[in-house]
C-alpha cells in the first residue's frame, strides 16, 4: 500500500475502531458483545494448536502428564486412568511402543508402592573421564526435584539425585562404586548394604554373618529416615552368588540388579514417599516353575524271551 493521504486516514480509522472494541470488551465483562467472536476463534484455532503441539513430541507430552502424579499417588485408580491417557497420546511406531511399555511398568510400580513420582527422560550420560556411572535427566528444581531423592523406573532402583539445576538433574546410578543403599531380603527381612561394582553384580554385606541366603532370593530397599535418599520397598535385584560363611560379623552376597543401567530412558523421581512401607509388594511376580515332563517306560517282553524254565517260545 502506498503512503497516501487516504491510506493514512484508513490506518487512523482502523486504530480507532480497535480501541473502541477493546473498551467495549472491557466494560462488558462476561456479557461483552465481542465474546462470541472470541469463542468462535478459539473453536477454530484451538484444535489446530493442540494438534501441532501433540504432533511434535507425543512421548514428551506423555512424560509431562505424569510429572504431577505426586498429588494423587495414594490412588492406584487415578494412575491407571493416567496410563490410559498416555496410551492415547503415543504413536504406534516401535520406539514409542517401547517407551509406552516403560511408562506402563513405572506407573505400576508407583501405584503399588504408593510413591509420588515426577516423570523424566534420560538426556545424557556422565563423562567418561569422571569414571562414574551417572545420567542427566530433563527435570530439575523447577519440577520440584531436590537432592537425595530416589530414582526408579519400571524395573526397580535406578539411583539417587546428586545435583539439581533449574531444568535438569544428575543421577548417580546404583551400580556406581560410590553408591550404597540399605537393603532388606524378601521373606527373611535380613538387612544389609549394597554397593555398586560397575558392570558387575552389586556387592551386598549382610549384617548377620550366619544369615541363611540362597541363590534366587530377592532384595528391596530398606528405606532412609524421612525417605531421603531412599524410600522403602523399591526392587533392587536377585541374589546370584553367595560367599561361604566364614564366621565373620557379616556375610557377602552378590546381587544381579533388576535395572539395566546401560539402556535407561524413562525414569521417575520419587518426590513423595509412601504413607507406609510397601514391604515386598512392589517386587515382580515370581516366575512360575516349568513342570518337568515325566516319561513312563513300559517294557514289553520280546518273542524270543525265555520262560521260567529256560525254554524259548
Amino acid at each position: 500500500m502506498r503512503d497516501t493521504k487516504e491510506s493514512r486516514l484508513l490506518l487512523v480509522l482502523l486504530v480507532a475502531i480497535a480501541f473502541a472494541l477493546i473498551t467495549v470488551d472491557i466494560r462488558g465483562g462476561r456479557n461483552s458483545p465481542v465474546d462470541g467472536a472470541r469463542q468462535a476463534a478459539a473453536a477454530v484455532f484451538g484444535p489446530v494448536e493442540n494438534g501441532l503441539s501433540s504432533a511434535v513430541d507425543p512421548v514428551g507430552n506423555a512424560v509431562s502428564a505424569i510429572r504431577d502424579s505426586g498429588t494423587r499417588h495414594n490412588r492406584l485408580a487415578a494412575l491407571e486412568k493416567e496410563n490410559a491417557a498416555l496410551k492415547a497420546k503415543l504413536g504406534s511406531d516401535d520406539r514409542n511402543r517401547s517407551r509406552l511399555n516403560q511408562l506402563d511398568k513405572m506407573l505400576k510400580i508407583a501405584g503399588e508402592g504408593q510413591y509420588g513420582i515426577k516423570g523424566a527422560q534420560v538426556i545424557a550420560i556422565g563423562s567418561a573421564q569422571g569414571f562414574s556411572w551417572t545420567v542427566t535427566i530433563d527435570a530439575g528444581a523447577n519440577d520440584g526435584i531436590k537432592r537425595d531423592m530416589t530414582v526408579l523406573n519400571g524395573d526397580g532402583l535406578v539411583g539417587r539425585v546428586t545435583t539439581v539445576g533449574p531444568d535438569t538433574s544428575t543421577v548417580l546410578l546404583a551400580n556406581d562404586p560410590d553408591f550404597t543403599v540399605g537393603t532388606r531380603m524378601e521373606g527373611s527381612d535380613e538387612l544389609g548394604f549394597a554397593s555398586g561394582q560397575g558392570d558387575r553384580p552389586l556387592r551386598v554385606e549382610l549384617l548377620d554373618g550366619k544369615a541363611e541366603v540362597h541363590k534366587g532370593d530377592r532384595l528391596v530397599t530398606f528405606g532412609s529416615q524421612n525417605d531421603r535418599p531412599f524410600v522403602p520397598g523399591v526392587p533392587v535385584g536377585v541374589v546370584s552368588r553367595v560367599d561361604p560363611s566364614n564366621g565373620g560379623l557379616t556375610r557377602t552376597i552378590y546381587v544381579t540388579p533388576y535395572v539395566g543401567f546401560t539402556k535407561l530412558d524413562i525414569v521417575g523421581v520419587v518426590v513423595e514417599g509412601p504413607k507406609k512401607d510397601p514391604r515386598d509388594t512392589v517386587l515382580p511376580a515370581q516366575p512360575k516353575p516349568v513342570p518337568t515332563p515325566t516319561v513312563t517306560v513300559t517294557v514289553t517282553p520280546s518273542a524270543n524271551a525265555s520262560d521260567s524254565t529256560g525254554q524259548q517260545h
